[in-house]
């Protein structure tokens, strides 16, 4: 390895998986220029000597995603295109030992927390003086804000307790700090992401503190937008909602796994809830805080899931009418408890029962959405596509939720706040024009 700071030692970060990876790429990436080592996130140039591959471990195709870019990037090293490849993050974690033996032209395997040590490949020291300091790896204006990690849950079928270890809260300082630098360079919305966030301050405070956390960061200077997601269910924290329902820049949005809507599924899955109580527990949300966008995530096709289960968890749904939703097919994974059980849904069956959840959701997506025709809302412009920019409403967070379509428009700066007058909708997309005179709804 190069000394530190070379100019000929260029390195390129590869993320797979989701927006907690995106968070330890971008911290890795802050720490080695902080370092002086010249490094990249997903560099497009093919002038990196080392690449380091976050990888992700969650479910059977992500993993295979994981493994098939490793794969690449050997392949690559073979050639003499790079040098060296290191390969971090869950996947890692959970498999070291075995891709090891499979996979020896990988220089080095590397932890979901072992960032000092994988600095060390570099010659570079882990400087505290960059804690609450990121480089972005997305469009300045939103950022990812991760309050903890690691998750205490016993669910049933989660690995991420596996790959992530045991919950551990960030102290409320620094997330502030964090907060503070991210707005000094222009970020307006914070997306606050965790395991489990409902379970943060449970280790520094002996107490849940996410609304005392959400009254600090709605007091920073600049965070206009701040959007909770990962809350879990079971013992949801509702001092929350009187924060959401009295700070305006705390989006009137809640992203709540939910995993099934069949009370002996729930306790399959050892959720801690049932069925019923969910259902009071959404009353509630909806309640307090009129308004609210509620996405939550469900399971298709876990062990023991009958027809009946199915059927009662469609029901569910329908009653429901999420504003989002998404749908997993069931993922066999090892170590669980879930995987001592047999795996008796058959793919097929796991696959039809996903898109029949989707196909109901579509036409509750549809319905909501056209209410919205003839309204007026405050939308963050993302990005220039087609023709047309694109922005999200407070109801929508970056990658898996609806999208605003605004026509009619030369210029409009990305990261801005503009009034758009819905004209029409789809299932997943609202279309509009830049109201002259903004009247919000």
């Amino acid at each position: 390895m190069k000394t530190k700071g070379n100019a000929s030692t260029k390195v390129n970060i590869v993320t797979l998986g989701c927006s907690k990876n995106q968070v330890d790429s971008e911290v890795l990436l802050t720490q080695l220029r902080g370092n002086g080592i010249d490094a990249v996130h997903e560099g497009t140039d093919d002038d990196a000597n080392v690449v380091v591959i976050n990888t992700c471990g969650f479910i059977d195709n992500a993993k295979q995603e994981s493994i098939d870019t490793i794969l690449r990037y050997v392949d690559a090293k073979s050639e003499g295109i790079v040098d060296k490849v290191y390969v971090t993050g869950c996947l890692s974690e959970r498999y070291k030992h075995d891709l090891e033996k499979e996979i020896p032209e990988v220089d080095a395997w590397f932890g979901t927390r072992d960032l000092s040590r994988l600095l060390k490949q570099f010659r570079a020291n882990y400087k505290q003086e960059l804690v609450g300091e990121r480089i972005l790896t997305n469009p300045s204006h939103f950022a990812y804000l991760k309050i903890s990690e690691g998750c205490d849950r016993p669910c049933s079928f989660c690995a991420i307790p596996l790959m992530r270890g045991k919950h551990v809260s960030r102290p409320m300082e620094e997330l502030v700090r964090e907060a503070k630098n991210l707005a000094r360079n222009g970020t307006k919305e914070l997306l606050l992401i965790a395991q489990d966030s409902t379970y943060y301050g449970l280790d520094l405070y002996k107490k849940r503190a996410l609304a005392d956390l959400l009254q600090q960061l709605s007091d920073v200077e600049g965070i206009e937008w701040i959007r909770l997601h990962y809350a879990f269910p079971a013992g949801f924290p509702l001092d929350v909602l009187e924060v959401m329902a009295a700070r305006p820049n705390i989006c009137k949005y809640l992203d709540i796994p939910l995993q099934h809507g069949a009370t002996e599924m729930l306790k399959i899955m050892r959720r801690g809830i049932t069925r019923e109580k969910t259902e009071e527990l959404l009353h509630t949300i909806r309640a307090k805080v009129p308004g609210i966008a509620i996405r939550t995530t469900l399971i298709a096709g876990h062990p023991g899931e009958t027809d009946a289960h199915f059927q009662e968890m469609y029901d569910f749904v329908a009653r429901a009418r999420f504003e989002r939703l998404g749908v997993f097919a069931y993922s066999h994974e090892e170590n669980t408890h879930s995987h001592t059980l047999p795996d008796d849904v058959p793919p097929e069956v796991k696959q039809e029962r996903l898109e029949e959840i989707m196909e109901l959701q579509q036409g509750i997506s549809l319905e909501l959405n056209q209410a919205k025709v003839g309204k007026t809302y405050r939308v963050l412009i993302d990005r220039k596509e087609s023709g047309l920019f694109v922005g999200r409403t407070e109801f929508d967070s970056p990658e898996v939720d609806n999208e605003v379509l605004i026509a009619g428009e030369d210029y409009l700066r990305l990261g801005d706040f503009v009034p758009v007058t819905i004209e029409s909708a789809t299932e997943f997309d609202l279309m509009g024009r830049v109201a002259p005179v903004p009247v919000f709804s």
